[in-house]
C-alpha cells in the first residue's frame, strides 16, 4: 500500500480513499430516508455536483493554462483534460458530489416544514 501512495496513483489513491466511504456512507443514509424517491434524489444531486466540477476544472484549466500552477511530475496518472489532470477534474466533481449529497442530507433531517420559504 505505501508503494501505491508514493506512485503515479498516489493522487488517484488518496482521493478515492477519502471520499467514496464518505459518499457511500451519504447514500446509505439517503436511501434510508428516501426509500421510494431515490431516483428523484439522484437527478436532483448529481446534475449540480457535474456543473460545479466542471466549472471548477474550465477555472483550473485556464489557471494551468496562464501559467499560475501546474502539478508536478510523477504523483498522477499522466491522463490529462484540456490542462487538467484526470484525476483532479475527478476531486472537483467529487467533492462537489460530497456537497450535494451533504444538502440533500441537511434538507432531509429538516423535514418539509422546515425547508419551506414561509
Amino acid at each position: 500500500m505505501s508503494e501505491l501512495l508514493e506512485s503515479r496513483w498516489a493522487y488517484l489513491a488518496h482521493l478515492l480513499i477519502w471520499t467514496v466511504p464518505l459518499i457511500l456512507l451519504q447514500l446509505l443514509a439517503l436511501a434510508q430516508h428516501y426509500r421510494r424517491r431515490t431516483g428523484a434524489v439522484l437527478r436532483a444531486v448529481l446534475p449540480p455536483a457535474f456543473l460545479v466540477g466542471g466549472y471548477l476544472a474550465v477555472a483550473d484549466h485556464l489557471a494551468i493554462s496562464a501559467g499560475i500552477w501546474n502539478f508536478g511530475e510523477g504523483k498522477h496518472l499522466g491522463v490529462y483534460v484540456g490542462a487538467v489532470p484526470l484525476e483532479e477534474v475527478l476531486f472537483f466533481v467529487l467533492t462537489s458530489l460530497l456537497v450535494s449529497l451533504g444538502l440533500a442530507l441537511f434538507t432531509a433531517l429538516l423535514g418539509p416544514k422546515e425547508v419551506r420559504a414561509p
